[in-house]
């Protein structure tokens, strides 16, 4: 595999052609123009983006702080460490984002990068504003704190800080597709378990406000996976030299560590949690694997949970019909936003 490292994307280089001449490594004038782009549809999952745009204290949390303290000592306790799980997960993903920018070559992918960064942004503010409005400065400040002290979110962790890490000390080819495996992951697998908990208070009417903060996150971190999934599947098809048997496996095994750590976490967090039955919710994390990995191209890894097993969560969060989009054969298919239960297959 190739570990030539790639300098940084020029920011004007006028002589380049406007469209690129290849996402990553290729050459570009800088002058981003719509209408003429390698990959056409991208402009449609642009405007999705922006079209998404929401700010964490149009939120009214005044029933949340009213609440919090009636729940019981294993949903605050879970509540807390999950919030510091998000912040964890989000914060690093708004420089991760402008990394993937500032060596793109495509100006298209450096604009919905661009974006992507600001949302994540966003939504690390989120975390801090629920706190804000349920608990104390020291609560606030242990909850974050969790990220870098708990034994076993830090092992959660550990791959995806790895290989965020080696992306800034390595930035070639075969880092960045890494990178966008893990971010992946992250975007549409890692943080479902603890969506799925404030969903499961809001099926008990508690902690609506975070409820409705978290669909909105889900709904932006939804269309973050599928761009970064089609990213990946555009890079690989641009470079087939990385398209081996070896990086498949790599693939794989990833999906598999990853799956195995965020059903270890879920039955860590959510162990004493009324309402969440730890066996359906591995098959949750199994079932939104799969969902990952054909949105990547790649087979599934796990037949038996090809069905969501916790349909009850659709009812929480927005969500995007199923249309792909197979640049391979340069069709661009519309992608429509659903409303009530049409559609929610995603979830």
């Amino acid at each position: 595999m190739s570990k030539a490292l790639l300098d940084k994307a020029k920011t004007l280089e006028p002589m380049n052609p406007n469209k690129s001449t290849a996402l990553f490594g290729g050459q570009s004038s800088g002058i981003l123009n719509w209408n003429d782009i390698k990959y056409p549809h991208w402009y449609q999952m642009y405007k999705r983006l922006v079209g998404n745009y929401w700010q964490a204290d149009e939120i009214n949390m005044s029933d949340d702080l009213r609440q919090f303290a009636s729940l019981t000592e294993e949903e605050r306790d879970a509540y807390l460490r999950i919030i510091g799980l998000l912040s964890t997960l989000d914060g690093p993903q708004t420089r991760t984002a402008l990394l993937l920018s500032l060596y793109a070559t495509d100006p298209s992918v450096q604009s919905i990068m661009a974006v992507i960064a600001q949302q994540e942004a966003v939504h690390n503010e989120s975390y801090s504003y629920v706190l804000s409005s349920v608990v104390s400065l020291d609560e606030q400040n242990a909850s974050f704190q969790f990220g870098r002290t708990d034994p076993i979110l830090l092992k959660r962790n550990e791959a995806i800080t790895e290989q965020y890490n080696a992306f800034v000390e390595e930035p070639s080819i075969e880092n960045i597709l890494k990178t966008m495996v893990y971010t992946a992951l992250l975007e549409g697998m890692f943080f479902y378990s603890g969506f799925a908990f404030f969903y499961s208070l809001a099926r008990k009417n508690k902690m609506v406000g975070t409820s409705t903060m978290i669909s909105y996150i889900n709904r932006d971190e939804l269309e973050h996976g599928r761009f970064i999934s089609e990213l990946f599947r555009a890079t690989l098809h641009e470079n087939p030299e990385m398209n081996t048997e070896v990086f498949s496996d790599w693939v794989y095994s990833r999906f598999q560590e990853s799956v195995d750590l965020e059903i270890e976490w879920s039955k860590y967090v959510l162990a004493n949690v009324d309402g969440i039955d730890l066996d359906e919710m591995a098959g949750y994390i199994k079932y939104r694997a799969n969902k990952m990995l054909r949105m990547m191209g790649l087979d599934e890894m796990y037949p038996e949970h090809t069905e969501n097993p916790m349909k009850w969560i659709r009812a929480y969060a927005d969500n995007f019909d199923g249309t792909k989009t197979d640049f391979f054969e340069q069709k661009s298919r519309q992608y429509t936003k659903t409303s009530d239960l049409n559609g929610f297959d995603d979830l």
